[in-house]
């Protein structure tokens, strides 16, 4: 047990505030500092690039003018916004002055704040600064309901998460929403308050190559790198490096440049995958604090905590992107109410082995097992025939509509025989799409598992559904299946079918009917119509 938690950067945290403080408190003086700092840090990598292009890193005098007056203005608009926001706590609100010129009085209810999210950039952590979030969980992000305050210590940011989270630890819950007791609860895992979850492991890197984050990063790097050209009129392919490699390319034989361009771009985006994982997610960490919160810390040069209380979880998600899957690996993300649509918003664990994240799913869920790794049931063989058709489709229709043109307006074949070769590609897709389809209800648990390029595994505690919605398309009644939607008030960032709603896609009408019943008896029983036996 640890009854004096760390804050960011594992710096001790003063107590959280016993009494309501109704004083009102200015953001800390620093923040005239780090502001400053960051927005010339947002801008210096451009201005870097432009002065080496133009192979002189002396300024002329209207530049250093210019520079001069850019940076006073950042300076002059942090000091504006330091003297004229303020901030306080209540019993039963949180409130924030801001502004000069439009002046803003934000409230916000405590019980209904959902979420209290602290960040310190490269900046605000040279001055010892941290930004505080807190939201209600609302979807429709930068509404008035959620308030930032950039930026406080990080001494009073661990004080002022660690008051309002105590708050909605010892706020009785309504009924609904309380889980009772079942057998597979009454002996959950040993992860008692202030128990370190999961940390992180190098090894853990090797699945980062598995990731989008090195063509993402490529792509994005390459992509500026053009559109600055463009802007100030300088042709990258004609630069003497650049233009030395293109000229080395060409003069080889087509059949040793494209393995060595294929193999470049492959170690190209390795390296950068491997370098964006480790500045997104390195120190990672997750803990359960002493209230019972689980605490999401990460990051190398923006530092990240984020908190998800436990009475508002309500489910975990496992995600395993093809790669992701063929390398044994897998993330995991929380199902909780509150949650906003933010990358990373209810992240629990990073890509790491695929045994790591159901640990982690049974941890969060204090549970000896996770859901997630139970026996599914399989849908009908109405079903592959579905998956098979909708992978398969697309191609034929693609492959047509491209003869056609080859037959009345002379299109070249090959269009519409690369089409068809990618056939034999998209048939497995669809067996594969099959083979990962199923349902399954264990441990008070709906799981739904389908996809094929990204595996999703969900399971959603019976207490977290509070509806039922059953759609069938026309194709889906000729073959007696059905979507079986649980509508719930939780979240996982991103994933659902629908909004406030996950999907057990293609499952037997009287199996949909079957599951509805055994996760919340008696909701569909006033909607059934009894068929009498002959």
């Amino acid at each position: 047990m640890n009854p004096n938690p760390t804050g960011l950067d594992g710096l001790p945290a003063a107590p959280p505030l016993e009494e309501p403080d109704t004083e009102w408190h200015r953001l800390n003086p620093r923040v005239m500092v780090a502001d400053p700092l960051n927005e010339i840090a947002s801008v210096l990598g451009v201005v870097v690039l432009l002065l080496v292009v133009r192979g002189r890193f002396e300024l002329e005098f209207w530049e250093s003018l210019a520079a001069l007056g850019i940076s006073g203005s950042l300076i002059g608009y942090a000091m504006v916004r330091w003297l004229t926001t303020r901030y306080r706590i209540t019993d039963k609100h949180v409130e924030l002055h801001s502004g000069w010129l439009v002046r803003k009085h934000r409230q916000v209810a405590r019980d209904r704040l959902r979420t209290v999210d602290l960040t310190a950039s490269v900046p605000h952590r040279l001055v010892g600064l941290s930004v505080v979030r807190l939201g209600t969980g609302r979807q429709d992000a930068g509404t008035e309901d959620e308030l930032t305050l950039n930026a406080v210590t990080k001494v009073e940011a661990e004080r002022l998460r660690l008051t309002l989270l105590r708050r909605t630890a010892t706020t009785r819950t309504p009924e609904r929403e309380q889980p009772e007791p079942s057998e597979q609860d009454s002996t959950p895992a040993e992860t008692g308050p202030g128990t370190v979850l999961s940390t992180m492991d190098p090894k853990w890197l090797r699945f980062a190559p598995l990731t989008l984050f090195g063509v993402i990063a490529v792509g994005t790097l390459f992509g500026g790198a053009m559109a600055l050209a463009r802007q100030i009129k300088v042709d990258l392919f004609h630069l003497g490096p650049v233009q030395a490699v293109l000229d080395w390319f060409t003069s080889m034989p087509l059949l040793t440049t494209v393995p060595l361009v294929a193999a470049g771009a492959l170690v190209l985006s390795s390296v950068a995958a491997v370098a964006a994982y480790v500045i997104f997610y390195w120190n990672y960490q997750l803990s359960r604090e002493e209230h019972g919160s689980l605490l999401v810390r990460y990051g190398l040069l923006e530092v990240r905590s984020v908190s998800i209380e436990q009475q508002r979880m309500r489910g975990v998600k496992v995600d395993e992107p093809l790669l992701l899957r063929l390398g044994k690996g897998a993330k995991c993300s929380a199902v909780a109410t509150g949650l906003g649509t933010g990358e990373g918003s209810g992240m629990l664990l990073p890509q790491a082995p695929r045994a790591e994240a159901h640990r982690v799913a049974a941890a969060a869920l204090q549970l000896d097992e996770s859901p997630t790794t139970a026996a599914l049931t399989r849908h009908p063989r109405a079903a592959f025939a579905r998956r098979v058709f909708r992978a398969a489709a697309p191609v034929l229709v693609l492959a047509a509509a491209l003869g056609a043109l080859r037959i009345y307006l002379s299109f070249p074949d090959w269009p519409w025989i690369v089409a068809l070769c990618l056939l034999p590609l998209s048939v497995p897709l669809g067996i594969d799409r099959y083979r990962n389809l199923g349902h399954a209800y264990t441990q008070d648990y709906l799981v739904s598992r389908s996809g094929s390029l990204m595996r999703q595994t969900i399971a959603l505690h019976q207490h977290g559904i509070i509806g039922w919605k059953i759609t069938r398309s026309i194709f889906q009644r000729r073959v007696g299946l059905v979507t079986l939607h649980a509508t719930t008030g939780a979240s996982s960032g991103r994933g659902e079918t629908e909004r406030g709603a996950y999907a057990v896609a293609d499952i037997g009408e009287s199996d949909a009917v079957h599951l509805a019943e055994t996760a919340l008896p008696g909701l569909l029983t006033p909607f059934l119509e009894r068929v009498p036996t002959p």
